[in-house]
This record gives C-alpha cells, structure tokens and sequence, in this order.
C-alpha cells in the first residue's frame, strides 16, 4: 500500500468515525444523573436556603442593634443603628428580589405541571418576602416586579395598602390550593417533610398550610388599625372559628424553619465567621441581658458567652446608644456563642412560638381562640423554650417577672405578651422591630449617645441605586410616601 493510499484510507476511516461521534453526540454527552428538564424541585431548596439565610443574616446585622439585642463594641463618629442612623437598605432588597424571581419561576414552571402544592409554596413564599420588603420600606414594586422578561424594567410603586390586599388573597389561595393527599412530585422541600405519605395524608403539606395561616394572622393582626380597609377583623375571625379549613400551628413541629443540614453547600452563613465579626465586634446590650438575667431564662445559655466578674460567671451586657468616647474592652462582656454560627434552626421564618403570642394578644382583644391569653402566652414562651432546645425550670411561669399579670389593664398585659414575643423573635428577620412599631412594645431606653435630632426609624430609606437603575419608580414612590427617610411611617402604621 503507497503512502497516498495509505493517507487516504485514514481520511475515511476518521470521517466515519467523526460521523459516528456526530451522531451519537447528545446521547453520550447526557448526563444521567441530571435533570433534563428544570422543575420546581430543583429550584425549591436552594431558593429557601438563599432567602432564609438573607432575612435571617439581616436579624443580625440590623434588627438586632436596633431593638437593643446587641451593641457594637466601639461605636466612634456618631454613628450606628444603635444611635437611630439607618442607611439606604439595599441588600435585603436585592436579595429578595433575586429570589422572588425565583419564586414566580416556581409558581410558573408548577402551574404548567399542575403541581398545586409547589404553587401554594410559591404563593407563601412570596407573600411572606413582600410582606418584609413593604413593612421595610412602605410602597414598592409589586405588581410589575419580577418581569423583566416582559420588557418591564423600570417597575412601578405599588401602594402598601394594595400589596396588603393581594398578598392576604394569595395566602388563602395557598390555603385552597394545598392537597394533603399528594406528595411533592419532584421533592426538593428543604422546611417540611413533604416525600411521603402517612396513613394517606401528607403532614408536610399540612404544616405547610398551618404556617400559610399563621402568617396570614401575622400581617391581618398588624393592620387591624387598617380594618375599615381590609376587613382584618372578618378574616382573623373566619380563621379562628373554622380550624379545620384553616389549620394554625398547633406544635414545635410546625415551626417554619429552615434547618441547615451542614453539608454543602447549606451551611449555616455564619459557620465561618471570623472571631472578630461574630463575638469580639459585638456585645450584648444590658436592656436583653438584664431581662433575661431577671427572668432566669434558661436561654441565655444557649445565646450568651458569660463573663467572670468578681469571681462569679455572669452574663453582662454594654449600653446601647452610648456615647462616642465610649469602647469596651474585649472579653468582658457577654457575645453570642460560637454554637449559634452551626447551630441548625438559625434559619427561622416564622416560629409556632410566635403564633402562640399572636392568639394570645387576640384573646385579650376578645377574639374567641379557644383559650385564655395566659394559656397561649405561656404556651408561646414554652415553645420558644422547645424551639431553642432549652430546658425550662418547673417554676419558671410562675415569676414575678414572667407570670402572666391576669387582671391587670388590657395594656399591661399587652405589654407582657410583647415582652416575651421580643424575646421569642430572636433571629427573626426583622419581626421585633415591626412588632415595636406596631404596638409601642417593648418601651426601650434612650442611651446618651443618641443625637437628640435621632428619632427611633420607622423605615428604612429606598436604595440609592434605583436612583439611577428606576428613576420614575422612584420618583412615585418617594411622592407616595412623602418622602425618604425614617420618620415617615408606613400605610398601617399610621
């Protein structure tokens, strides 16, 4: 065979081969183990992960130094959220804007597959995202949000009353649309064990549907001053006396929490955090501490480094709102454990402990419950205990500083409800603080260091970006609003 026959022979053979390779391409390059298709399963979990790690990341980094859980442990300039100083919030807008994408995605890609449970999930979701979003700024894009792909890119402002509206409608859609009978086809639930069927009935799906109405009585009990304009009353009274349409958290078990399972990539966020941001930076404050040094609060271990001061292991806290020459000294005061930056329940949505309080205040506005306020207020710090993994002593309800003062003024007993409410909110996204605006409680001390200009914010100021990303929406909104700063008070809290 001649070398130009030989050179030709490899020409064929290689383009048959290269034939053979073209043909079969897609098959052999296919992986197995991945979807061929998107679904809702596959978005779920990691959506749930991102948007609870961004609410529960916020708790921490602003709730928790405004409502006087924490303080910065040097605080120069006149600065600082514990002196009232609230910047332009712009990540927790991102971040939920992001992962609403998402969620409308999910509501989509479910509604094609008929997959009632997934739009349900999607619905609460949503709702719960939005309902933080205008409690944190008051009017915002809703009903053109999330559609860009639409061409919409600019959305407009929507008012707070009207998002109220939509998102109490879409959790009792969500109510409707759940189907206990059914598993989640594609699984990727990451709250709820919702893969199996017990006895015919999915209790995942059910505990879904007990959060979806607890956190309608959330948002109806925070616009009850609204009631002419959302008939709050008719639906807080629909739901209490109809348990079996619409099932409330009944137990720990219903807690809405992401756990965080510790393996990649679900971390909890803070499980790398340096020395230095998560303890030595930050102290707790002595308005916290001291309330829990005086009820004796068995969580305080859990939460709380302690501190030897004259020889006795103490838990102690530094002033919030302090003067700017102030700096304490590291190690001597109590900071937040390093088991919390792995500790697995960080990721709370909403707690049944929190539920408990809500039916507790609705008890003592006359609502029928079906028990006492003392019978839920005491449930509630008990399931906050269970939430924790606390151990509560036997006589701990019956304390002067805990006991439930029946008999007392409505507001007095108001203000104990909410006293343990706060407590109970630790790592709630932002709930401590909306709860304050709301009710006036807990009635917080004014440090030193405060600006006497500094009023306590009742908002947070619209990003600067949309300054120049949404102009026109801006525009609306702030007119809306009256303007853009912390003064202002929102639509229910008027």
């Amino acid at each position: 065979m001649n070398q130009l026959t030989k050179c030709l022979l490899v020409l064929v053979l290689f383009g048959l081969g290269s034939v053979a390779c073209t043909n079969d391409f897609k098959e052999i390059n296919t992986d197995p183990n991945r979807p061929q298709q998107i679904n809702p399963g596959v978005m779920l979990g990691q959506m749930q992960y991102r948007i609870v790690s961004s609410s529960m990341q916020a708790a921490r980094n602003l709730t928790h130094e405004l409502m006087q859980v924490d303080a910065p442990r040097s605080s120069a300039g006149g600065g600082g959220v514990h002196r009232y100083v609230i910047s332009p919030g712009s990540g927790i807008w991102t971040n939920l804007y992001t992962n609403l994408t998402d969620i409308q995605d999910i509501y989509t890609l479910a509604d094609g597959l008929k997959e009632n449970n997934y739009k349900a999930i999607a619905l609460v979701y949503k709702a719960w995202a939005y309902s933080i979003l205008t409690d944190l700024y008051g009017d915002i894009p809703y009903s053109q949000a999330t559609k860009a792909t639409e061409g919409i890119t600019k959305p407009s402002f929507d008012k707070q009353k009207d998002i109220y509206s939509q998102i109490l409608k879409d959790l009792q859609t969500a109510n409707d649309l759940f189907d206990d009978t059914k598993i989640l086809t594609y699984g990727g639930d990451q709250v709820y064990a919702t893969g199996a069927l017990t006895s015919g009935k999915n209790v995942g799906i059910q505990r879904w549907k007990k959060f979806t109405n607890s956190l309608r009585l959330r948002l109806l009990l925070r616009v009850l001053k609204r009631d002419g304009e959302v008939n709050a009353k008719e639906q807080i009274t629909a739901i209490l006396a109809d348990p079996v349409k619409f099932p409330t958290m009944t137990a720990n078990a219903d807690d809405a929490i992401f756990r965080y399972p510790g393996t990649f990539p679900y971390f909890n966020p803070y499980y790398q955090a340096r020395t230095l941001d998560w303890r030595d930076g930050t102290y707790f404050a002595e308005f916290f501490v001291n309330r829990l040094n005086a009820d004796n609060d068995p969580r305080r271990a859990i939460w709380m480094i302690p501190v030897t001061v004259s020889g006795q292991s103490v838990f102690r806290g530094i002033q919030s709102g302090y003067p700017t020459t102030t700096e304490y000294v590291v190690g001597q005061n109590s900071s937040y454990t390093d088991a919390l930056k792995t500790l697995p329940q960080l990721g709370v949505m909403m707690p049944f402990a929190e539920s408990e309080f809500i039916k507790a205040e609705l008890a003592l506005r006359g609502y029928n419950t079906g028990k006492t306020p003392k019978q839920h207020y005491e449930a509630g710090i008990t399931a906050s205990m269970v939430q924790w993994g606390a151990t509560m002593p036997a006589t701990h309800l019956t304390q002067p500083t805990v006991a439930y003062p029946t008999g007392a003024t409505d507001d007095k007993q108001l203000e104990q409800i909410m006293m343990q409410k706060y407590i109970a909110s630790f790592f709630v996204d932002y709930q401590m603080w909306f709860e304050k605006r709301r009710t006036g409680y807990p009635v917080l001390p004014r440090g030193a260091g405060i600006p006497a200009e500094n009023q306590f914010p009742n908002r947070v100021p619209y990003p600067t970006y949309l300054q120049s990303l949404n102009p026109e929406g801006l525009a609306t909104g702030v007119a809306s609003m009256g303007g853009d700063n912390t003064v202002l008070k929102v639509w229910w809290d008027k």
